[in-house]
């Protein structure tokens, strides 16, 4: 098989799984569509060399401060479904391509732990963990890279600094881009809403108003610093394809991918808690699931999902949506 049709293969696999902007999720899916162009040209560097798919996913940083979304600050079902789709996504492309891939999860969660008020002894905790359920699960196709590895003998604060004036850009350049860019916009819109919902929660003397002026600063630094290490994370693997975990553009060079089930197009594990309704999992906040009488599940002696009693309908999703 040519080179140039086995990377068409392997990169349609991944059509189903696609995250996609709102305003792009009709664009068309077909073998053929222009959306290859940004990829394939990555997967033949591998194939022609005979070597494993590489692909880098920012993501699995720490669980979300809020209590109203998530069951607690340790990985649960969503991160281990999450990983279980990961590793079964490159046994799909092994079964066509020998060599297969390999995933490189490249934990951000170092990167901003202090913008989004998530201790750095429980981001170590979370990594420990993660690691843990890609030994249980098998997952030879997936291994970690977090911001330890590249600088050391610092301490944390000092690595968040030196990612930034090394990779990072400045503020005032990303408030332009997000006024002009309608994509960065909705970065921006996205990020923001995520810091509201939990200084919100974690400061609930503050008015509303307060909180939303205030996330904006943060969700600035927040991008900086996300920005940087995609900056760092692309020196480090210059050859690797790029996963995300956030809605992209149908031409956009990441590939936006879903891990599992979300009740919205920005739904992660780190921000939701998993309910089983009798034929899938799938992410919501905590708050909405046990609105709905969810039993909770407790595995190894510590909370893992809810089930509900009921198949879950789109209905629900819609009224507890509306009700948000």
């Amino acid at each position: 098989m040519k080179s140039t049709t086995l990377a068409k293969e392997i990169l349609n696999l991944l059509l189903p799984h696609r995250r996609l902007l709102p305003s792009d999720e009709m664009s068309p899916t077909d073998s053929c569509s222009p959306w290859l162009i940004n990829h394939i040209q990555k997967t033949m560097f591998f194939i022609e060399q005979e070597k494993p798919i590489h692909f880098v996913l920012p993501a699995f940083p720490a669980k979300s401060p809020n209590p109203e979304k998530v069951l607690g600050f340790l990985p649960d079902m969503g991160e281990k479904i999450s990983l279980k789709f990961l590793q079964s996504l490159c046994e799909q492309i092994r079964e066509i391509y020998a060599p297969g891939v390999q995933i490189t999860i490249c934990s951000d969660g170092r990167v901003f732990s202090d913008l989004v008020c998530v201790e750095d002894e429980n981001v170590t905790a979370y990594g420990r963990e993660i690691q843990e359920i890609i030994h249980e699960i098998g997952a030879d196709s997936i291994d970690i890279f977090n911001l330890e590895d590249v600088f050391r003998n610092m301490n944390f604060d000092q690595m968040r600094q030196e990612a930034i004036q090394r990779y990072g850009e400045s503020l005032e350049s990303l408030r332009s881009n997000v006024k002009n860019d309608h994509i960065a916009r909705q970065l921006f819109n996205g990020i923001h809403r995520f810091l509201v919902e939990d200084y919100l929660v974690l400061y609930p003397s503050k008015s509303r108003n307060k909180v939303k002026n205030e996330c904006k600063d943060l969700a600035y630094q927040v991008i900086q610093r996300s920005n940087a290490w995609g900056n760092l994370v692309a020196e480090q693997f210059p050859y690797a394809l790029r996963f995300s975990i956030h809605p992209q553009p149908y031409h956009s060079e990441k590939i936006g991918i879903h891990m599992i089930k979300t009740s919205d197009q920005w739904g992660t594990p780190w921000h939701n808690a998993t309910v089983f309704d009798g034929k899938e999992y799938r992410l919501m906040k905590r708050s909405q699931i046990e609105s709905m009488g969810a039993l909770l599940v407790y595995e190894k002696g510590r909370p893992s999902h809810y089930v509900l009693s009921r198949p879950l309908q789109v209905s629900d999703i819609y009224s507890l949506q509306e009700a948000a």
